[in-house]
């Protein structure tokens, strides 16, 4: 019998979702190890490196294990791994229902349908907008979302034009979100009513709870 392919992981567990439409769930996380992208504000630079190698019938194992329907793969950049696309179907295989977080970076082309795909686009200040893959704007489906973090004015008027100018709303669900210790909530909270933006304002509700506790 073929042995099941193998992805590098940084760790799997169970926590509240702290983005997305979900926020709040309880969710199974399995942060796949790797990044070509260095964000300035980035949480999770230890996913850059190390972790163990698993097949995809062992992180199906432990993810069952830990007994939660819903199940977030994330980095790193999970689509570094070419491994990461069979995962997903495989999760969803077994009924998991399953997003994914990118950064926009690498193609979202051909992800099976029944996975739901959070997706970055990089404003100027993290310093990595010039990585943002701009055909992925031709591969979201309704039941997508797409994420701006944003450092200050700049990135929001940037993040609006992009807004606007690609009709991002109409072809999937648009969260805005602060850098923490940047931007404060409010400030940007007043932005979006102000301009009545067809947006989603999110906090990190995991850094509220935990702060930077890693495993949650």
């Amino acid at each position: 019998m073929k042995e099941s392919k193998r992805l590098r992981v940084s760790e799997i567990f169970a926590s509240l979702q702290g983005e997305s439409t979900t926020v709040g769930v309880p969710t199974v996380f399995v942060r796949l190890t790797g990044c070509p992208l260095r964000c300035r504000w980035c949480d999770t630079a230890y996913a850059f490196s190390g972790g163990e190698r698993l097949t995809i019938d062992e992180i199906l194992a432990r993810v069952s294990d830990l007994g939660l329907p819903e199940v977030c793969v994330t980095g790193g950049e999970p689509l570094a791994q070419a491994a990461c696309r069979e995962l997903l179907a495989t999760l969803a295989d077994a009924g998991h229902r399953v997003s994914l977080e990118t950064s926009g970076a690498l193609s979202i082309a051909g992800l099976d349908p029944r996975v739901r795909c959070v997706m970055d686009l990089k404003a100027p200040g993290s310093g990595e907008a010039d990585k943002n893959l701009w055909d992925n704007l031709d591969h979201l489906r309704p039941h997508d979302e797409v994420k701006f973090v944003l450092a200050g004015r700049a990135d929001y008027d940037w993040a609006k034009d992009v807004l606007e100018r690609h009709g991002l709303a109409r072809r999937a669900t648009v969260l805005f979100s602060p850098v923490t210790g940047e931007l404060a909530p409010s400030t940007l909270a007043d932005w979006i009513v102000a301009d009545r933006l067809p947006v989603r304002f999110q906090l990190q509700l995991h850094k509220i709870l935990w702060g930077d506790a890693r495993g949650k």
